[in-house]
């Protein structure tokens, strides 16, 4: 007899992807992304600030980082960089860290692995961040976080911080 697996979640079932072209260098854009003053800078969405706590930037290494809301709550996140390509793609687990159950009262997914690709456009920049989840399930639990609106806004801080640099 044959077995039919009934829950069967493709990758695009389980993935968000949000891509954004930004008018710098992929270099500036890159190390943005990987230099712990400049992520301090802009990281998160419009209102919040980030405090990087852990960040052994190598494959294999540990982050922690907590954005501070405009009222003061606190989001603990915690990950471990899988791939580390300069210039190129970063690939880190991003889980949600001790603390972050007393505030967030939303079932939270689980599993959650990030991958940026950098993609050099002449003098602008194009990166794709994919958000993969083990599930379609958590995936859509991470939507209902706002985790689409979340990302969007952060790259609209990145955009700003990167005019602000490149000048």
């Amino acid at each position: 007899m044959v077995q039919q697996n009934l829950t069967t979640d493709t990758q695009a079932d389980c993935t968000i992807v949000i891509t954004r072209v930004f008018n710098a260098p992929r270099e500036l854009v890159f190390k943005a992304w990987t230099e712990l003053q400049q992520i301090e800078q802009w990281w998160g969405p419009k209102g919040f600030t980030t405090r990087v706590t852990e960040f052994d930037f190598r494959s294999g290494g540990q982050w922690r980082y907590v954005m501070v809301g405009s009222d003061g709550t606190e989001y603990p996140v915690k990950g471990v960089f899988h791939e580390v390509l300069p210039l190129e793609r970063i690939v880190t687990s991003d889980e949600f860290d001790e603390g972050f159950d007393q505030i967030a009262k939303a079932e939270r997914p689980q599993g959650i692995v990030v991958t940026a690709t950098f993609e050099e456009l002449d003098v602008k920049t194009k990166l794709t961040l994919q958000i993969g989840h083990e599930s379609a399930d958590d995936r859509r639990k991470h939507e209902e976080m706002g985790v689409i609106g979340g990302w969007n806004s952060s790259f609209d801080c990145l955009d700003e911080y990167l005019i602000g640099v490149a000048d």
